[in-house]
């Protein structure tokens, strides 16, 4: 298949010239070793084990390759992170090393963080854009930049694009899969990760079908703040041996390690923060494919508005979803803007807003996602009342629906088309 381009690529070469080190973070088969591999002059591929013998000898023998080096899956010889280092702080000359990884090394693994030697970049699945689904027309960058500039733009893409393109997954490898062997790839990558990759990163796993349950919960709390009390119990309905709340912790924290979980933390503002603010996270796995396939998710089922939730008050499977891969496409896209994104939920769920993506000083744009090609006032209540808090540090308000076209409402929110959002 022809490489798409991604919108990391253009971080890579903003970054590349500056700094000697980069890391690429993320879940096994985001892509990561594809888009490293198109700008090294050498590679050492540490999944082959012959390879990885070699470097277990002798780390420093990525010193003596052709840079840049990329060295992938670094974390199966987590010493090449201190050799590594070591170079860059006795020769700091930008382009030197590509490191990608899909799990972060076992505490003490290395002798020191990298930081301020090796900058990590984030590389999530594709969004619709690198998907080339649409042509973007709406710039998250821009709405950043603040002035609340015009929104234009029309799109073909309706529901049932967004219900493939959810099910297809942004997973490179994957999605162009006849339908069949796609949902056979889904099912294989998640028992991969059950049977082989937590065991290999250091979590006994007894019962593989209690944490597959947890899984399971865990996307069914897609887009929720639910509780990981809640989720352990929904693992594991009707036993009144239910496993301890450390085991649940422990599925969380081994799964965020393989980059599997990719929850949205709660945001506060940092000036006059709204009282009752609810600092949970909001759940989301790597892919929204992943949660469709572990709930049995087809398109003629989340047309249908069917499908397992955790919180069944906030909305069908299909709404959970589809604020899944908006996130996904936002996240993607402030990254490469140089912000942050987080949620905001009072305690008592009087008000929340999807997403709340932040520049460094503090100002956001606010993002609400509806399931709705067409809005009410009461669609946007929460934006308002946002804007009603944060004054000028409010920089635009928008929501993200299925609709058409994008446009300025006459109260100046925003209403987008998720197809058309882009970087």
């Amino acid at each position: 298949m022809p490489y798409l381009r991604r919108t990391v690529d253009d971080e890579l070469d903003d970054l590349l010239p500056g700094l000697a080190a980069i890391a690429l973070d993320g879940a096994k088969g985001a892509g990561k070793t594809e888009t490293a591999e198109r700008r090294a002059a050498s590679q050492f591929r540490l999944d082959s084990l012959a390879r990885r013998r070699i470097l277990e000898a002798d780390p420093a023998a990525v010193l003596r390759a052709e840079p840049p080096v990329l060295i992938d899956e670094w974390q199966l010889v987590p010493e090449v992170w201190d050799v590594v280092r070591r170079q860059v702080d006795r020769d700091p000359t930008p382009g030197q090393f590509l490191l990608t990884g899909s799990a972060s090394p076992r505490p003490g693994a290395t002798a020191h963080s990298g930081a301020g030697r090796i900058v990590r970049l984030r590389i999530r699945p594709m969004t619709l854009t690198e998907r080339l689904v649409e042509t973007p027309s709406v710039s998250l960058r821009r709405l950043l930049a603040g002035g609340q500039p015009a929104l234009e733009g029309e799109t073909g893409v309706a529901l049932p694009t967004y219900v493939d393109e959810i099910l297809r997954s942004g997973f490179p490898g994957i999605r162009d899969l006849p339908p069949r062997a796609r949902r056979a790839q889904l099912d294989g990558y998640v028992r991969g990760v059950v049977d082989r990759d937590v065991p290999e990163n250091g979590l006994l796993v007894r019962k593989p079908d209690v944490l597959l349950g947890w899984l399971r919960a865990y996307a069914a709390a897609t887009s929720t703040t639910s509780s990981y009390n809640r989720i352990l119990d929904a693992a594991t309905p009707g036993e009144s041996d239910k496993p301890a709340k450390t085991t649940g912790m422990s599925y969380r924290d081994a799964l965020t390690t393989l980059w599997l979980l990719d929850p949205v933390p709660g945001w506060s503002p940092t000036r006059s923060p709204p009282a009752r603010l609810q600092q949970a996270p909001k759940h989301h796995l790597a892919d929204p494919a992943l949660a469709a396939r572990l709930l049995g998710a087809t398109t003629d089922t989340l047309l249908a508005g069917e499908g397992d939730v955790l919180s069944p008050r906030d909305g069908t499977l299909l709404g959970h979803l589809f604020e899944s891969l908006a996130t996904l496409c936002v996240r993607v896209a402030a990254q490469a803007a140089e912000a942050t994104v987080g949620h905001l939920r009072t305690r008592d769920g009087d008000h929340e807003v999807d997403l709340v993506v932040v520049r460094d000083d503090g100002k956001v744009v606010a993002c609400e996602v509806k399931l709705a090609a067409a809005l009410s006032d009461r669609d946007v209540r929460h934006l308002t009342w946002l804007r009603n808090r944060l004054g000028e540090d409010l920089l635009d308000a928008v929501v993200l629906t299925t609709g058409p076209a994008a446009y300025r409402r006459a109260d100046g929110i925003g209403v987008v088309p998720l197809a058309l959002v882009g970087p």
